[in-house]
């Protein structure tokens, strides 16, 4: 008889293959939820739906940056593509509204094909005028596609601070 045969074979816990744990890159994670919300397009639903135009042509919200100095505020608006002709700029109800429309109608004729395309698009952004503005003076200028829009301050707002001096008690 075969001895090897009768033993009974038990292993142990130290017998057995152990898997390292996977390492854990949280940044890795982190990129591929990232790259997961760009790729789905649901970041951008509240700004097609504020801009109907914009979706439909495919032109996109136009970048706005708005910047205090001393003097005034500034708004600045990239407009690629317009003219001044195209851009209107209001004051209404303690707001400066800034419109544009644009149409483009293009034509290929050639001998064996006709090709003739329309795209349209407008946008108007409105933005609160702070009380301390003197509406009077504002001013807006359209230079190499970029809108800048001036709210100069008024007199009062443009007063230096005055320190007050804390008395004790």
């Amino acid at each position: 008889m075969n001895e090897t045969s009768n033993k009974l074979s038990v292993k142990t816990d130290k017998d057995k293959a152990v898997a390292p744990a996977p390492a854990w890159h949280p940044f890795e994670e982190l990129r591929r939820e990232i790259d997961r919300l760009f790729d789905d397009g649901n970041w951008l639903k509240p700004f097609r739906g504020e801009f109907p135009g914009f979706a439909r042509v495919g032109m996109k919200v136009p970048a706005v940056d708005i910047v205090e100095h001393d003097t005034a505020f500034e708004i600045t608006v990239d407009l690629p593509g317009y003219d001044s002709k195209d851009v209107s700029v209001t004051l209404r109800n303690s707001n400066v509204v800034i419109k544009g429309e644009k149409s483009e109608e293009k034509q290929d004729k050639a001998k064996d094909y006709y090709l003739k395309e329309r795209q349209y698009g407008a946008f108007e952004r409105s933005f609160a005028v702070p009380e301390t503005v003197d509406t009077a003076k504002v001013d807006a200028a359209f230079r190499n596609g970029v809108l800048t829009v001036t709210l100069p301050k008024s007199e009062a707002a443009q007063a230096p601070e005055q320190k007050v001096e804390v008395k004790a008690a």
